[in-house]
């Protein structure tokens, strides 16, 4: 009962909190990227304005968002870093993504138009040696005509905020300025590069993104938060997938237990079945035995195994915390992990893989059963009690 118990148990905290984590990197990357993007196949969408309202109009979709996103330069203090830098509306940009929420310092409502500010990653910032109110400059791959010869286009933006998503990709290698500033800047006149869409499901994204594409034509390219970040999300997929196999196999050695346990028991009690035997029980009743026995073991570890499993998700933050403070040790850094709150841990339990692993745990108890039950259902009571 034990091993089944501490087998669920396990899986399910394991399991809960690979999802936790999941969850975080999936809500972290959703402030940046949006569910949908329909975008260009050239890098340019005109008329977007006409296509936005288009898009608000469909019932799958909450906000709209238009963007203009190009590769540049930054520089200051003598130091250069490659940035991919996106012009967008503030007001707009809160209905497709929650980057507001990540910003650490200054404000992002200032990238107002004509306003030249930018709002920079937490270690992009850091790698520039400045904050809030310091002066940047914006190189472009664009080049312009002078007496001295061609020169990239540049630009001085004043640093208006800093943001933390405390994923590398974005924090060192991503910026923010109004989309008037950009058009300007990039000289996009008109057209953008693309509009992002915020979903009522995000799960509806791949499907969304086909019907769409399907009914836009193949001058535009709609693509989903899946997609985009397809390798990232197949990597802990597998990991999940892979480590939820070997932690089921604490449940199939629980199980491999439990027959050996039962197997013992009819080899102990052959003469007690044999006495039965001849007081009338029939084979089936002596079989039947032994199978509630086993069900009612698989029962109990796979029942308390999964109530202990999900208080131990819910609570796994403080007692890690509790662990640590007993022991004086530290057993994570608390700036290991970022989930932007204070637990270090995340949890998210999804109730039908709860349900899946201890049903699964209980019918490979009941499976276990039918061996052993079978060899005291074939005991003879003859041979068992000639030398009782």
């Amino acid at each position: 009962m034990l091993g089944i118990l501490f087998g669920v148990l396990v899986l399910i905290l394991v399991l809960s909190v690979m999802n936790g984590f999941e969850k975080e990197f999936r809500d972290r990357i959703l402030s940046m990227v949006s569910h949908v993007t329909v975008s260009g196949t050239d890098g340019k969408l005109p008329d977007w304005r006409t296509e936005q309202q288009k898009l608000i109009n469909n019932p799958d979709v909450d906000g709209t968002a238009p963007f203009i996103e190009k590769q540049v330069m930054i520089t200051a203090n003598n130091q250069v870093r490659g940035v991919l830098i996106q012009g967008i509306i503030p007001a707009e940009q809160k209905k497709v993504g929650d980057i507001n929420e990540h910003v650490i310092d200054g404000d992002l409502s200032e990238l107002s138009p004509r306003s030249y500010k930018i709002a920079l990653g937490v270690d992009l910032a850091q790698q520039l040696g400045v904050f809030p109110g310091d002066k940047v400059t914006v190189v472009t791959t664009q080049v312009k005509v002078t007496p001295a010869g061609m020169i990239p286009r540049t630009k001085r933006f004043t640093v208006a905020a800093v943001y933390r998503m405390n994923m590398g990709q974005y924090d060192a290698s991503t910026a923010y300025i109004g989309l008037r500033d950009a058009s300007k800047l990039f000289r996009t006149r008109k057209n953008v590069s693309g509009i992002r869409l915020k979903l009522n499901d995000l799960y509806k994204a791949p499907i969304l993104a086909q019907k769409l594409q399907t009914e836009l034509g193949d001058k535009y390219k709609v693509t989903d938060w899946g997609s985009e970040n397809k390798s990232l999300f197949q990597v802990m997929k597998i990991e999940r997938l892979v480590m939820s196999f070997i932690l089921f196999l604490i449940v199939l050695v629980a199980v491999f237990n439990l027959i050996s346990t039962l197997v013992m028991v009819v080899n102990d009690k052959q003469a007690d079945i044999a006495i039965l035997r001849t007081q009338g029980m029939s084979a089936k009743q002596i079989k039947r035995i032994f199978m509630v026995q086993g069900t009612i073991i698989g029962f109990a570890g796979a029942l308390i195994g999964a109530i202990l499993g999900v208080l131990l998700a819910l609570n796994i933050d403080p007692i890690l915390t509790t662990i640590e403070g007993l022991f004086n040790i530290q057993i994570l850094p608390r700036d290991l992990i970022y989930t932007g709150t204070d637990s270090r841990l995340p949890s998210h339990i999804k109730w039908l893989q709860v349900f899946a692993i201890a049903i699964g745990a209980f019918v490979l108890a009941i499976l276990a059963t039918l061996y052993p039950a079978s060899r005291a259902a074939k005991v003879q009571p003859a041979d068992s009690l000639r030398y009782e």
